[in-house]
């Protein structure tokens, strides 16, 4: 365990030369706001929050907490589901929230530089104006930071077909736990010049350093798209029908399925969701291709038909019909995580398993949930076999949800890994989940990721107790 420092008068005093006086809070307030994400009911207020403008504020903050091991976590948009941005030892919580301007839309090269404060949503509507794509597309996209989207390697309906976070990085600016300054790669297309920095940072969490400035790909804008939402009698059958969808040779840009209660929490709690479905519903396959010729997509839409019929789909088949229709089925399937929360106490585990074995994964959580007593719902990104569970408190009691329910959720992550999958798609490990890492890696997998955060973060002072 790290003997850490406290923050003390002193070193408020000299933060405060460093980032400003308007831009450091000390108050309870401020400071239990920025203590919280998305997950469950947790919150570990930092003891000072700052909210730096540029990098060589950022370098001066990290190379005074490095002088005084202090803990810094870095903070986004809090829009996270495994505890990745919470303060849990302290010290000094900082906020990217002002590294948000656009930098760089590069027409030539298909490119775009931007800080990690920058809103996903807003960086599409962006290049989207200069006929560009940014694919991945977090169901949290109109809050969400690319920043948090590259710590937690995000993904998103349209990873099927595009890839995710990962997949469009090709540089970043880092200022590492020393305070030093870094650019992990360069702004091409191929990079094969020693050891892969950038993708080392994608996905860690903040833990080895602070992203301050990203090179993201760009994609031409497919100009039309189709969408339709199938209606199954057995979430097994939904299920098997995604692996097939492939093998016909459609590659959908979205292949999203939900259960039937987590549409009926939808509806019932977001006012502007509405959805007629049939009383034999018991899931739905939302299912969309894109691309630059109609005829084609047709073309597609039609095997794609063909495959969810011979996997029993009900008749009454939902082809949205204009931009209004497609926005109101995806609003539902984006809500869908909101629902749940407001719906009752939860556990979300986002587990991912290649897609042919999706139905073994779904009938496998269903007798998990039978044998310790628990109700889950399930939905996500079943094109790449990423399956959200739910987990609903329900009546069980105290006991249970404190005592039994995590040695259930070590038999779902088991079962996962069993599956040829591992314990997160997307939302990352965090704090919460990292007390299960020892299914997906063994000791010597482990091992060596520990050392690597040794090597970037000696003194462990990056966002510790994440991940490991």
């Amino acid at each position: 365990m790290n003997n850490y420092n406290l923050v003390t008068k002193n070193i408020i005093k000299e933060l405060s030369l460093i980032v400003g006086e308007k831009n450091i809070y000390i108050d309870k307030e401020n400071l239990k706001s920025y203590g919280h994400d998305e997950t469950e009911n947790l919150n570990f207020p930092p003891e000072v929050l700052l909210k730096p403008l540029n990098t060589k504020e950022v370098a001066e903050v990290m190379k005074l907490a490095f002088l005084k091991n202090i803990p810094v976590t870095p903070i986004g948009a809090r829009t996270g589901l495994s505890g990745g941005s919470l303060c849990v030892h302290g010290g000094i919580g900082l906020s990217m929230e002002r590294f948000n301007n656009i930098l760089k839309i590069d027409l030539d090269n298909l490119q775009i530089k931007v800080q990690p404060g920058v809103i996903t949503q807003t960086l599409q509507e962006e290049v989207a104006k200069e006929g560009l794509y940014y694919a991945p597309d977090p169901a949290s996209k109109g809050s969400c930071f690319i920043g948090g989207n590259i710590a937690e390697n995000s993904g998103g309906p349209r990873a099927v077909k595009y890839g995710v976070t990962k997949d469009f990085v090709l540089n970043l600016e880092v200022v590492l736990p020393d305070g030093k300054i870094v650019n992990t790669g360069a702004d091409t297309l191929k990079n094969s010049t020693g050891y892969n920095l950038t993708q080392l940072i994608v996905g860690s969490e903040g833990t080895l350093g602070i992203v301050t400035q990203a090179t993201l790909k760009l994609l031409p804008l497919p100009k039309y798209n189709k969408l339709i939402l199938v209606p199954f009698s057995s979430p097994i059958d939904a299920c098997s029908a995604v692996a097939s969808i492939f093998k016909s040779g459609v590659i959908p840009s979205a292949l999203e399925f939900m259960d039937r209660k987590a549409v009926d929490f939808t509806i019932k709690y977001i006012d502007e969701a509405q959805l007629e479905m049939s009383n034999s519903t018991k899931a739905l396959l939302l299912i969309e291709v894109d691309g630059n010729n109609p005829d084609y997509l047709m073309d597609e839409m039609e095997k794609i038909l063909k495959v969810v019929e011979a996997h029993n789909s009900e008749e009454n088949i939902l082809f949205a019909e204009d931009e209004a229709q497609k926005e109101q089925l995806w609003f539902i399937r984006r809500r869908i995580g909101e629902a749940v929360k407001v719906n009752s106490v939860y556990k979300e585990e986002d587990t991912v398993v290649p897609r042919y074995k999706l139905p073994d994964l779904l009938s496998g959580v269903k007798k998990i949930g039978d044998k310790y007593g628990f109700e889950s719902i399930c939905y996500g990104h079943a094109g790449d076999g990423n399956l959200h569970v739910n987990i609903i408190k329900g009546n069980l009691s105290e006991i249970q949800w404190e005592e039994e329910l995590p040695k259930a959720i070590r038999e779902i992550f088991k079962l996962t890994v069993s599956l040829g999958g591992t314990i997160s798609g997307e939302h990352g490990i965090g704090w919460v989940q990292k007390s299960y890492m020892d299914i997906a890696f063994n000791e010597v997998e482990l091992k060596l990721m520990s050392n690597i955060k040794k090597v970037f973060d000696p003194k462990n002072i990056m966002n510790p107790s994440k991940i490991f």
